[in-house]
């Protein structure tokens, strides 16, 4: 078991310490459920309250709130203390699973596919022909890589994540459990009968940047006749969709539930609340916001943020709520 001291723990998040226990601090906890041994954090000023009631002895604070240790107890002050229980949780994470063998005897590997060096395959698996894997790349049981996927090095894929055919993969990514990448796009027309539809071939791929994270069960569809493309730093929520011909650029974050219709794009750093829903061929450019569950119907402009459906301005869709309450209470 992982433990460290106050002391140690403050140089680690570079924070200043200002009280002080002996308690050896083993791992992090919520502040109302922490035990004495664990130690919490304090990042808005609704939660001061809690901290004299909470059984923990060490607490993580922002620099700007105004917080009173406590009889042995301590508290570290960081100017952001989300990004600084972040590095104490890289600390206590504890080890990946074991790969007991690099290659488990169960795994199909195609006679041309070219393995870097380090790299591990779980049970199971499947590498397709001409596949290349770049060194210290991690396939854990049951991951399927279709032919000629090209895929960087220290990407990881967690069990169940499928790799079609033709896609293109970077450096450092991390795939979740039953992830998706390169399925067909959702291309129907009706027929010339009027009786049916005809499916639309989506011969493209996907690109996929480096240091991309992508949440279990979310997909990304393949191009209809070019790359589907997410770039550099994405980062993916659990159960998000992204259709075909999609681009994002760097940094961009969908938040779960959300979700790309057909040939979207989006500039660098955008944000997309969970559950928000973009109609197909919609720029949303780089810097803005579209709040949770809301839907967007046209362009959006550099850093603007949007809320419902249909989403607009944030600040008018607020008094327009707010006049909704008003009369309602009328």
């Amino acid at each position: 078991m992982k433990s460290f001291t106050v002391k140690e723990i403050s140089d680690l998040v570079q924070g200043e310490q200002i009280g002080n226990t002996d308690q050896i601090i083993t791992g992090p906890e919520e502040l109302s459920k922490a035990e004495p041994h664990q130690i919490t954090y304090i990042g808005c000023i609704k939660y001061i309250s809690q901290w004299k009631g909470s059984k923990a002895r060490v607490a993580i604070v922002n620099a700007d709130l105004e917080v009173d240790p406590g009889e042995n107890r301590a508290i570290i002050k960081v100017e952001n203390a989300d990004l600084a229980m972040g590095k104490l949780l890289e600390a206590f994470e504890p080890p990946a699973p074991v790969f007991e063998v690099a290659v488990h005897p169960t795994a199909v590997i195609h006679e041309t596919a070219k393995i870097g060096s380090d790299c591990k395959i779980g049970a199971n698996s499947y590498l397709g022909k001409n596949v290349v894997l770049g060194d210290g790349v991690i396939l854990y049981p049951n991951v399927i890589i279709l032919d000629e996927v090209h895929i960087g090095k220290g990407t990881v894929f967690w069990p169940g994540a499928v790799i079609r055919e033709r896609c293109e993969i970077g450096n450092f990514c991390i795939f979740h459990s039953n992830v998706s990448i390169g399925a067909d796009g959702f291309g129907y027309r009706p027929s010339d009968d009027g009786k049916g539809l005809v499916k639309i071939p989506q011969i493209g791929t996907v690109i996929i940047g480096d240091g991309v994270e992508i949440g279990a069960n979310s997909c990304v569809d393949r191009g209809k006749f070019s790359a589907t493309i997410i770039g550099d730093n994405c980062k993916i929520d659990n159960q998000v969709q992204i259709g075909h011909n999609c681009i994002m650029g760097r940094s961009c974050i969908m938040a779960g539930h959300s979700g790309l219709a057909g040939s979207v794009t989006l500039g660098d750093g955008v944000m997309i609340g969970g559950s928000a829903s973009i109609k197909d061929h919609t720029t949303i450019h780089s810097g803005a916001i579209v709040g949770a569950g809301s839907g967007v119907i046209g362009d959006i402009k550099a850093g603007k943020t949007v809320l419902g459906y249909p989403a607009q301005d944030s600040r008018d869709m607020l008094k327009q709520w707010i006049m909704m309450r008003k009369l309602a209470k009328k």
